[in-house]
């Protein structure tokens, strides 16, 4: 059986729990951010991890096999690796395809869907197992009306790629809703959409309609709501500038958190690209939200801090903090009230 995964307008996508994290033969751990997202965001839901020789890529969590997996009460087998281009790789197959002979579900949010692999999608239709696509944006979108609509949004914007757009503004939606305030989390990408149930895979959107999918995503609401958005790519990324123009036009952000990785002075995978000084990235994204919303503004700087202990975490923040004028802090290490009162 073949599903598409369903997004805003068609429902919450029910994926068969738990899941085996599926990472292949990953060796870059930025790959691995479907699976790093459901195991942060959504541990219960997660048996463990299953990887293939030459795998390098480790979540801490239990290893398995298909058929111990199975044994033991999983239910789908997630593609947990993401890499550049979001291609099944062909030394894949075999696992998935034997995940499906065992009758475990298998979900993928790549740009190669599970359903047009001939292999995976013949034993689909023989073992009567599910093959689950949720890079798939919804049918009917329109171009953009451009028009101001209610309630509240605040988009998550990045220096880079894989810099903490989605984490930050999961951990900012939670905070929201625990000052009393009305939030939702609004998924653009596959990750996002796997944690949330709902979404738009934005990436995966006909140009022409980007910025309506994005109308679409975060709708008029009541005047004190938050719509709380997860970024996607970066102004400044050669590859994928386009879905982040669409994406900040069609949202209308109020306001924006600018997510940065500490320590990266490049754009990943692409080192012929500096990341540019955090002033100038403030300077162009408010501009390029001023087309539909004149009075957007960056209020405040997420900094992954990931690789860096704790004294090194907060001197980096202050000296961020310093040279923008902004609250800068890791929502993931540090108390997020200094961005959520600047909200309320």
């Amino acid at each position: 059986m073949m599903l598409d995964g369903a997004l805003t307008g068609q429902g919450t996508l029910a994926l068969p729990r738990p899941h085996l994290l599926f990472l292949g033969d990953a060796t870059n751990p930025l790959d691995a951010k479907t699976a790093m997202g459901l195991r942060d965001w959504r541990r219960e839901d997660c048996l463990g991890q299953l990887r293939l020789p030459g795998c390098t890529v480790d979540l801490g969590l239990p290893e398995f096999d298909l058929e111990r997996a199975r044994a033991v009460g999983a239910r789908s087998v997630v593609v947990g690796v993401a890499p550049s281009g979001g291609a099944i790789a062909p030394g894949w197959i075999p696992t998935l395809r034997r995940a499906l002979e065992l009758g475990l579900s298998v979900v993928g949010g790549l740009h190669d869907r599970l359903a047009d692999s001939p292999e995976l999608a013949e034993a689909a239709r023989n073992y009567q197992a599910q093959l689950i696509d949720v890079r798939v944006p919804p049918a009917g979108l329109s171009v953009a009306t451009g028009a101001r609509r209610s309630g509240k949004r605040l988009l998550t914007v990045g220096t880079d790629c894989c810099v903490g757009k989605k984490y930050t503004a999961l951990a900012l939606t939670r905070a929201l809703r625990q000052a009393g305030a009305s939030a939702t989390y609004r998924a653009t990408g596959q990750t996002g959409i796997l944690i949330a149930g709902e979404g738009i895979p934005m990436d995966a959107v006909v140009a022409d309609f980007l910025s309506g999918a994005a109308e679409l995503l975060s709708p008029a609401n009541d005047a004190d709501h938050w719509d709380v958005i997860e970024g996607q790519g970066a102004l400044f990324h050669p590859a994928y500038a386009a879905v982040t123009l669409g994406l900040i036009h069609g949202s209308q952000p109020d306001a924006l958190i600018l997510c940065h990785s500490a320590g990266r002075r490049v754009v990943d995978e692409y080192e012929a690209y500096d990341i540019p000084a955090l002033s100038y990235c403030i300077q162009h994204y408010e501009a390029a939200a001023a087309l539909t919303n004149p009075a957007a503004r960056v209020v405040g700087i997420s900094l992954n801090t990931r690789d860096l202990d704790d004294a090194a975490a907060e001197a980096s923040c202050e000296v961020l903090q310093r040279d923008t004028g902004l609250p800068c802090l890791d929502p993931m290490r540090h108390d997020p009230a200094p961005l959520v009162n600047g909200l309320l």
